[in-house]
């Protein structure tokens, strides 16, 4: 039998964890190790009697056993984690998801890594991002070489040359690692050994990364700051197409946006691209590019951690 676990560096709500450790144990996940960022003592309370999940909260005694100082970036702190319990894990394949990212697949996750040839050492999964304001729709991943870049200009008139791959958020997706190699150490969205990054090149289209990054307009509004300031918004990241073609990075995109047009130009950006627009909507729908992945969050609340919030 195949197994998988995750490795998660959250920080939310009580509700909002519980939800993502139930919803994945539900999902068939044999083992959930999750740091908490910041103390959260209603989750904890739960999450330290599951016999699927290991819990620790990151404070100052934490990293003195780890013999390192706290990462100033939440991103190193992330990676950092999830090395961290690669490196002891008994699972067959670890993956490092986000607490707004849910794996949905019709068919068994365990399953589908069982296939995977054994002399390749990491998978990837792509994301989908919702359509605002909804719970259960989400837009499609379109690959590159498909003609992508023509369908998102028509897709997204004012934005689509400017955001990549018309998501809101990443295109690169996230990796399932196959366990027990030798100086593994995770990134964001890549993997790295013996200090040289590993090209992935395999993908588990049957899996889908539900990235529920920006899900409603109150949502992207109220975490853009923080976003644009040290998250994946922020000045310095490569921008979305080249250069020469006009390209602009999230951050300078945003602020050019907010700069000419105002909270209206901001709104007007994320209801083109999340799909929120009707006429959006439409051509979204007519390109085939509408997927419904219903997650039933509060239902596997229910059944997994009954009575916790």
């Amino acid at each position: 039998m195949t197994t998988w676990g995750i490795v998660s560096t959250v920080r939310g709500s009580a509700k909002d964890i519980l939800r993502f450790v139930a919803y994945h144990l539900d999902l068939g996940a044999d083992q959930i190790f999750l740091f908490l960022d910041e103390p959260c003592a209603d989750a904890f309370n739960v999450l330290i009697r599951h016999p699927k999940v290991e819990v620790r909260i990151c404070d100052a005694r934490f990293w003195a056993y780890r013999q390192r100082e706290r990462p100033d970036t939440h991103q190193v702190r992330q990676t950092a984690n999830a090395s961290f319990t690669y490196r002891k894990t008994q699972v067959d394949w670890l993956t490092h998801i986000d607490l707004d990212e849910f794996l949905w697949t019709a068919t068994p996750i365990d399953e589908q890594l069982a296939e995977i040839s054994d002399d390749v050492p990491a998978v990837r999964v792509r994301p989908i991002e919702p359509i605002g304001g909804t719970q259960d729709q989400y837009k499609a991943y379109i690959p590159t070489g498909q003609g992508r870049d023509g369908i998102m200009q028509t897709l997204y008139p004012n934005y689509g040359a400017f955001v990549l791959g018309g998501f809101l958020s990443h295109v690169q997706g996230k990796l399932f690692v196959r366990t027990g190699l030798p100086r593994i150490n995770f990134r964001i969205h890549n993997l790295f050994q013996n200090g040289e990054m590993r090209p992935v090149n395999t993908e588990l289209p049957g899996i889908d990364l539900c990235h529920r990054h920006a899900p409603d307009w109150d949502h992207f509004r109220t975490h853009v700051q923080f976003r644009m300031q040290s998250g994946s918004y922020r000045a310095g990241m490569s921008p979305n197409v080249p250069r020469e073609q006009g390209g602009l990075n999230m951050n300078e995109l945003l602020n050019w946006i907010m700069t000419e047009g105002g909270e209206a130009g901001l709104r007007a950006f994320y209801d083109e691209i999340s799909g929120t627009d009707p006429e959006v909507y439409a051509r979204l729908e007519q390109h085939g590019l509408i997927r419904h992945r219903p997650l039933n969050l509060d239902e596997k609340l229910a059944k997994h951690f009954p009575g916790s919030v």
